[in-house]
């Protein structure tokens, strides 16, 4: 005869837990199956994350070219050069009696610039500066977006100064890459566009350095004409554009160019990437002695920690070497040496912040109940002597 109630605690866990009728119940065990329906941290309306008003960036935005340039205030627009000396030959000397040598004199230039205007601009709804300080909001968004904004601006100034010597500058700041170009960028005899056309069958997909001769111009100055503006430059040397193995004999060889000509680098200027090919030649040469932590810095810029060893890693030749993740590579990062006592960006306008809106009382400035923020930098890059500039390239 088949059981329907239960007589020991036995037969309530079976009940229970559904051990039914294989057991010798005459019940499936259905009537009193576990139906849990537990609030879980996914229950609709019962949980929300408070993400809090603090920010992690996840955004790298260096600006290291920018700031390893030396400001100047901006008291002219434009500058004399002396391009040529008064005689290339050697002499004055004169016989006993004899008649002065002519006179001789040197040649001077003029060159101009403008300064450029950089600007960048953010705005908020008046109900999305109240909502944020309330509940789960970013709080002060004004102060947030504020900073966030004024990297962004000081980034991308720092990007201009990084373009490829192939971008015109247009509104933009003049590039390093175009202060340390010269006419091997386009020579039609081997070594630069034309040739490299030429070695591609004029197809698309060769490497070239630019697309024209005008591209190298700079300021007031036509490249072409005025081969005194070249800076010192080394590339690769067949049409082909082949990328070479850095080594050591290429930074020696710049120092060198420069030294000539009678610049003096005060600072190197590369990629990550290129750095710790450069820290890798050198580790071979190091010799262990008393290790001492150093951290090289340039115009306030750190670079990066390195070990003194008899050498330090993180510069060259005394020389401090400052990454930016904005270096234009060809197969690494290109490396720019740059005299700084002839090199530094002019200011016009220092970096001003401007606000303007309902929240500074003044929404009819802006035709609406909200707020708008600007960062305004107006300068040029300059350089009054291109010969103590250099560049490196096409490495790998």
């Amino acid at each position: 005869m088949a059981r329907n109630y239960t007589r020991t605690v036995q037969d309530m866990e079976r009940y229970y837990y559904g051990a039914g009728t294989n057991m010798g119940f005459g019940y499936s065990g259905s009537e009193l199956l576990k139906a849990d329906a537990p609030l879980l941290s996914t229950t609709a309306g019962t949980y929300q994350a408070i993400y809090g008003r603090k920010v992690w960036s996840q955004l790298n935005q260096e600006f290291n070219a920018f700031s390893i340039l030396p400001k100047r205030p901006w008291d002219r627009s434009g500058w004399r050069v002396v391009t040529a000396k008064p005689s290339t030959a050697v002499g004055g000397g004169i016989a006993e009696n004899g008649t002065l040598p002519d006179t001789t004199k040197p040649t001077f230039q003029n060159v101009a610039a403008k300064p450029k205007t950089i600007a960048h601009s953010f705005d908020m709804s008046e109900v999305a500066i109240f909502l944020n300080d309330k509940d789960d909001g970013l709080g002060d968004i004004r102060s947030v977006l504020k900073e966030e904004m004024g990297k962004h601006h000081a980034e991308h100034i720092n990007q201009m100064l990084l373009q490829d010597v192939d971008t015109p500058a247009g509104n933009d700041l003049e590039s390093l890459d175009r202060v340390t170009a010269n006419a091997a960028l386009v020579d039609t005899t081997g070594t630069g566009y034309a040739a490299n056309l030429a070695a591609n069958n004029n197809t698309t997909g060769h490497t070239a350095h630019v697309s024209a001769a005008s591209d190298l111009d700079i300021y007031s100055i036509d490249r072409s004409a005025n081969t005194w503006s070249d800076a010192e430059i080394s590339l690769a040397s067949d049409a082909g554009l082949t990328e070479r193995t850095l080594s050591l004999d290429h930074l020696d060889e710049m120092f060198q160019k420069i030294w000539i000509r009678g610049g003096n680098p005060k600072v190197m200027l590369t990629g990550y990437d290129t750095l710790m090919r450069i820290q890798q030649l050198l580790q071979a040469q190091q010799r262990f002695m008393e290790e001492k932590r150093v951290v090289p810095t340039y115009n306030g810029v750190k670079g990066v920690p390195g070990v003194e060893a008899g050498f330090i890693v993180a510069t060259y030749n005394g020389v401090p070497i400052i990454p930016s993740k904005d270096v234009a590579p060809d197969g690494i990062s290109r490396i720019y040496m740059l005299d700084t006592d002839y090199l530094y960006y002019s200011t016009a306008k220092p970096t001003q912040y401007f606000e303007s809106g309902i929240e500074t009382g003044d929404p009819f400035a802006i035709n609406r109940l909200g707020q708008e923020g600007l960062y305004r930098t107006m300068g040029e890059v300059w350089t009054t002597f291109f010969g103590g500039q250099g560049s490196i390239r096409d490495l790998k």
